[in-house]
């Protein structure tokens, strides 16, 4: 009775049940296994990120080595900037050692990275190695040995379904060891096993599933002190970088907008225009050989010289130079344009008639048009005249002295700031060409001849006396005679031999008395 209760029970048991759970306690142990490697992962990724920042802070640092050495050299030209603090040169002095300050603080940010950050995640990386060597020889362990227990129970099952089918075919005849009852209690002898090892590897598994929430959160939590870590690493640094920027940028704007030039004054004061000075005069001006003898006009001033053409008088500025040159200007401005002489006569190689009045005649050749020019040059007689008679005498005689002497002093008492008067008419001679007899002139004489002029004769020219026939040779004068004014005496004109040399003139003497007779 006992039997037959007890074996409807396991019937009902096994039917109400599968024999093989359908849980695969191998998948869930695969599933976390793939769990933690992708963690792994995860963390190899953060350290791989924060490896990188690692690396590109030396790369930083070496950057700004070559920022330091762009400006390394002194500055060119450095002798214009002054080298105290607060200047342009104090400003690059500043900029290369915050610069340097930024380099070395990228290397100690690679090291703090290196030695703080890096390690924390390296530790991680392990224990989640840890953990999948934990769960490959616990539960998944558990695992493969539940998976053999159900390979067992099926086969036995697979065998008692075998031995009841020839049990029917037979008439229950066989062998002892597959009598379908002894197969029956075996299988739930392995039956029980294989239970047993699933309950076992189920608490195993239920064990890891608690702990994997415990340990995610102990890797979140990690990666948030690593990523905590990194920020205070990595943002200091870049917190020092700012404040170094900031000093240099401070620095210039601290610079007085005036310094460097007020200091390139003190030290180029002696170079620089200083502009307190007052400006230059040419009249302050001095130069060599400025008051050389050769540089000072014998005589000079206004004259009013005869056009050829128009026949009336224009007024110039004449100068009489050492050099034995008359020389005619427009003006005495040296300052509007260069002052090149209008006209050029050589005296040497000029002639001069007498004064008449206010007016006197030079005759020779214009040299001021250069070589070519004065090949083409023809000898004119020019037509001057002057303020006062006493200042055409005063020309007259420097000129002589300049067409008749090697040597030629300044006349003293020239009128070279005399204004030029109105214009008169009348021209004088020009003396005879040069013998060798001597010549003697008389200058200054009256228009007419006061009481013991021998003859009654009048005298606008000078007279020349010589002895011999070779005084006057063709009758009337001509360029190789003294030339005589009007006379009323028909032999003054010399028509004999020894007219001229027989006529014999007196000349007022200082006091205003005729001389006595035979004074000449």
């Amino acid at each position: 009775m006992s039997t037959s209760a007890t074996n409807p029970s396991r019937t009902a048991t096994n039917t109400s049940e599968d024999t093989v759970h359908s849980e695969d306690p191998s998948g869930a142990a695969s599933l976390l296994l793939e769990r933690l490697q992708a963690w792994k992962h995860a963390c190899a990724y953060l350290e791989s990120y924060i490896g990188a920042t690692e690396k590109i802070q030396r790369a930083h640092s070496k950057e700004y080595e070559r920022v330091v050495k762009s400006i390394s050299d002194p500055l060119k030209e450095g002798h214009h900037f002054d080298h105290s603090v607060g200047g342009v040169a104090g400003l690059f002095e500043n900029m290369r050692s915050k610069t340097q300050a930024i380099a070395n603080s990228y290397l100690d940010t690679e090291k703090h990275l290196k030695g703080t950050v890096l390690p924390v995640l390296a530790r991680l990386h392990t224990e989640i190695k840890n953990k999948s060597k934990e769960l490959s020889g616990g539960a998944a362990k558990g695992s493969k040995s539940v998976d053999k227990a159900r390979t067992t129970t099926q086969k036995h099952l697979e065998f008692l379904g075998q031995q009841t089918a020839s049990f029917d075919s037979s008439g229950g005849k066989g062998d002892p060891t597959s009598d379908p009852y002894i197969l029956q209690r075996g299988i739930y002898h392995r039956l029980n096993k294989q239970i047993i090892e699933e309950n076992n590897n189920r608490q195993d598994l239920l064990a890891v599933q608690s702990s994997f929430q415990q340990f995610e959160a102990h890797v979140i939590q990690t990666f948030q002190e690593a990523m905590g870590s990194f920020l205070q690493v990595v943002g200091g640094q870049a917190e020092r970088t700012r404040a170094l920027y900031g000093e240099i940028t401070g620095t210039s704007q601290r610079m007085p907008l005036d310094f460097e030039w007020k200091g390139f004054l003190y030290r180029n004061s002696e170079v620089l225009i200083d502009p307190n000075a007052p400006p230059r005069s040419i009249d302050n001006v001095s130069f060599p050989n400025r008051n050389h003898r050769a540089t000072q006009p014998l005589i000079e001033g206004s004259l009013e010289r005869k056009s050829r053409l128009m026949k009336s008088y224009s007024t110039g500025y004449y100068v009489v130079t050492p050099s034995k040159y008359l020389h005619e200007f427009k003006d005495t401005d040296n300052f509007r344009k260069d002052p090149t002489p209008e006209l050029s006569l050589y005296l040497p190689d000029c002639t001069i008639g007498a004064t008449s009045g206010p007016k006197f005649n030079v005759k020779g050749k214009d040299t001021s048009k250069g070589k070519l020019g004065n090949s083409f040059s023809t000898t004119h007689e020019l037509a001057f005249k002057a303020h006062t008679p006493q200042d055409a005498e005063a020309w007259a005689e420097v000129i002589r002295s300049a067409t008749g002497s090697s040597s030629v002093e300044p006349y003293a008492g020239s009128g070279s700031n005399s204004p030029v008067v109105e214009k008169r008419q009348g021209s004088g001679g020009f003396p005879p060409e040069k013998t060798a007899a001597p010549q003697v002139q008389t200058q200054g004489l009256q228009q007419q001849q006061q009481d013991g002029v021998v003859g009654q004769e009048l005298v606008t020219s000078p007279t020349s006396a010589s002895t011999g026939p070779a005084s006057a040779t063709t009758g009337p004068a001509s360029a190789s005679t003294a030339q005589w004014a009007s006379t009323s005496s028909p032999q003054s004109a010399g028509a004999g031999p020894a007219g001229a040399a027989d006529q014999k003139l007196p000349i007022r003497g200082a006091s205003g008395e005729a001389p006595e007779k035979g004074a000449l």
